[in-house]
């Protein structure tokens, strides 16, 4: 869709943000990790089902963006969930259930340069 200030096609972006711990220190199969990101994007699809952003996002079926990156530890997901809820970007912090614990979150779609500068030290998941 076209921004009316540039004319140009705006960049809608799904991030997704993973604990890398899980697999290199706690030995987490990586289907289970990857599970964990799947719940978390659909989650926040979901709760922002509504927004502008995240209709435009669905109507481009065949060409969604999503980035995955990875966060080192427990710790610096649950301050990069505190930091974008300060700054009210919409996301989803998914919780593994029954043990309660902090996985992986999510960002409802955004346009790229509207919460990169948020996501700038965190490094491709891998």
């Amino acid at each position: 869709m076209a921004t009316p200030s540039s004319g140009t096609s705006r960049r809608l972006v799904q991030y997704v943000i993973v604990r890398s711990d899980l697999i290199h220190t706690l030995s987490w199969p990586l289907g289970a990790v990857i599970t964990q990101a799947c719940h978390a994007a659909t989650a926040a699809i979901h709760l922002h089902y509504s927004d502008p952003d995240t209709q435009e996002y669905l109507a481009e079926l065949d060409s969604m963006h999503k980035v995955v990156l990875q966060a080192p530890d427990e710790a610096s997901l649950s301050t990069l969930s505190s930091t974008l809820r300060d700054k009210d970007i919409a996301h989803k912090l998914w919780m593994e259930q029954p043990e309660n614990i902090p996985t992986c979150l999510a960002l409802k779609p955004y346009p790229k340069e509207t919460v990169q500068p948020f996501l700038k030290k965190f490094k491709l998941f891998k």
